[in-house]
């Protein structure tokens, strides 16, 4: 059986951070909310985990994963950023973007795309992800939470509860944040190239 966090979405209660935090550490797999729509997560070197979010998408693992950074230093850290990309990112973040990247040595090799070595990068524009993100030190393994046969990810606590509680550890409820999907921007190439179009304009990668 899952907890339950009712977390402010403006100013978001340190004690339940710390303790959602706490669960991520101890290998536990979380709903949480972002900008666009509710999330899976988890921390990055706990294979179980993961194993847990693919078994909850039921996802291969030719899918991105999306590691949800705090900042672009973090990004720097685990991903390939040269100056060109960097103030792309720069200029595009945080909002509701998911840009594919190809993976520095930090990051382990089974999260990654097995053929192209990429891992999906992203800076939420939402308090409360950012919050966990402080305290994590370190960016969340998450995938979106649309579930299989789902037509859109879940975006009401209440629902994610009652379909979740049995195979994910906590569930934190900050309101709803939408269903949206992020636009999805490959920058692997000499140019942006948009792979989906999603909640994040493409104005930044059209001129």
């Amino acid at each position: 059986m899952s907890q339950y966090f009712v977390i402010h979405p403006q100013n978001p209660q340190s004690r339940l951070i710390r303790q959602a935090v706490a669960i991520v550490r101890d290998g536990g797999v979380i709903a949480y909310p972002t900008d666009s729509s509710y999330a899976l997560g988890c921390r990055i070197g706990d294979r179980a985990a993961m194993e847990q979010l693919r078994r909850i998408r039921q996802i291969d693992e030719t899918h991105h994963f999306t590691l949800m950074c705090r900042d672009l230093a973090e990004i720097s850290r685990y991903a390939q950023v040269d100056n060109a990309r960097f103030r792309l990112l720069k200029a595009a973040t945080p909002g509701c973007y998911t840009f594919i990247l190809t993976a520095t040595r930090e990051l382990p090799r089974r999260i990654l795309h097995p053929r192209r070595k990429t891992i999906g990068i992203r800076i939420p524009d939402h308090r409360v992800a950012l919050a966990l993100l402080e305290e994590l030190d370190e960016p969340l393994l998450s995938t979106t939470l649309q579930l299989p046969g789902d037509d859109a990810p879940l975006g009401d606590p209440a629902e994610i509860r009652a379909r979740l509680e049995k195979v994910v550890e906590l569930v934190i409820d900050a309101g709803a944040c939408g269903i949206a999907l992020t636009t999805v921007v490959d920058l692997t190439g000499d140019a942006p190239a948009i792979v989906r179009e999603g909640k994040g304009p493409l104005a930044p990668f059209t001129r």
